[in-house]
């Protein structure tokens, strides 16, 4: 009877706390909901990814609303103040557009918009060596060398020399590409031509190094910004290698007399001196002495 009277308690505590359980999730399922208004502002963002030198129409645009406490610097407000000005960054989908990734209205699109204030675009052509294989593509960075080739019609050309002309340059196009993500999984990417965004100054010198001599790109690491300080090499250098010079040239070794060194004399023995001491003897009636050594 005592084991009848726990189970039937049990059943009835179970019971009672699934009532009380299934009460609590419907109160709470009746319970309204209390929302938050939290301030917002429409913004435009890009519909999908924008390439650099895109020029913008309303498909490449949508408004969002954007949280106020939350506001982007630069951001437009209106679609209709970006349609056809250049995108000058690329810009990635639902990113807002802000004034530093567009062009100012009137310049347009393309090229002239992602050339640096101060600075002039300058293309040189490549080929796969020049171009470093095809991993010289837009936004990398470069130095520029010149190798001027001995011709013999020069007396100044007598010695060939190769030197940086201009270090650090920025990489605006590679062939018609503006924007380093077209290139597809990091790829090397053929080119014909590169254009580079260089200072007036550093323009003469790589228009003079194309006409006198040939090119040639070395690629640098993008957080290596320190300027290349060389000197240049020459023929003469280079063929000398970086060993000593030599001294003497065969012939004239044969020209100076040999000096030869005196034969030493042999040295003597050294004589070992032993003492010699005498003893004198008696035996018997005879007197005599013996050497001891």
């Amino acid at each position: 009877m005592k084991r009848y009277r726990t189970l039937i308690v049990m059943t009835v505590s179970v019971v009672t706390a699934a009532a009380a359980s299934f009460g609590v999730y419907r109160a709470i399922q009746t319970m309204p909901i209390h929302q938050v208004e939290v301030g917002t502002e429409p913004v435009v963002v890009a519909a999908a990814m924008i390439p650099v030198g895109t020029r913008l129409t309303k498909d490449h645009l949508k408004v969002v609303a954007w949280p106020t406490r939350t506001a982007v610097p630069g951001a437009f407000h209106d679609p209709k103040e970006l349609v056809d000005r250049g995108v000058i960054a690329t810009i990635s989908e639902n990113e807002p557009i802000t004034k530093s990734k567009v062009a100012i209205a009137g310049v347009g699109a393309g090229l002239p918009p992602v050339i640096p204030a101060g600075l002039r675009a300058m293309s040189v052509r490549v080929n796969e060596v020049i171009g470093v294989a095809g991993f010289v593509l837009p936004g990398t960075r470069v130095d520029v060398l010149v190798t001027v080739r001995e011709d013999g019609t020069d007396s100044a050309r007598q010695n060939p020399m190769a030197r940086t002309v201009v270090s650090n340059v920025e990489v605006l196009t590679a062939g018609t590409r503006l924007d380093q993500e077209q290139a597809k999984d990091g790829k090397p990417q053929e080119s014909t031509v590169v254009t580079l965004a260089v200072l007036p100054a550093d323009g003469e010198r790589i228009a003079l190094a194309t006409a006198e001599g040939k090119i040639s790109l070395a690629l640098r690491n993008p957080l290596d910004v320190e300027p290349t300080a060389t000197s240049g090499i020459k023929l003469a250098a280079l063929m000398r290698g970086m060993g000593p010079e030599p001294v003497l040239d065969v012939k004239k070794e044969r020209m100076v007399p040999s000096k030869r060194v005196a034969p030493v004399a042999p040295v003597a023995p050294a004589v070992v001196v032993v003492s010699v001491y005498k003893v004198e003897t008696i035996r018997a009636a005879k007197r005599g002495e013996e050497v001891v050594r």
